[in-house]
């Protein structure tokens, strides 16, 4: 029973570093998402491009 004086300290300091550590990440940008803008190249939607002679006639007006 005495070795909960020991045990309890010790879990509640520990959840204290986890969520320190965890906070840091966040701020710092560890789960920034990295992969996402590379696979949006690669998906590459045609239908909001328009043609070259339709953005010159724009311009031109």
């Amino acid at each position: 029973m005495e070795i909960l004086y020991l045990i309890i300290p010790i879990s509640v300091i520990l959840i204290f570093l986890i969520i320190w550590v965890f906070l840091w990440a966040v701020k710092h940008g560890q789960f920034d998402d990295m992969e996402g803008p590379a696979h949006r190249i690669l998906m590459d939607d045609d239908s909001s491009h328009t043609e070259p002679s339709e953005e010159k006639r724009s311009n031109e007006a």
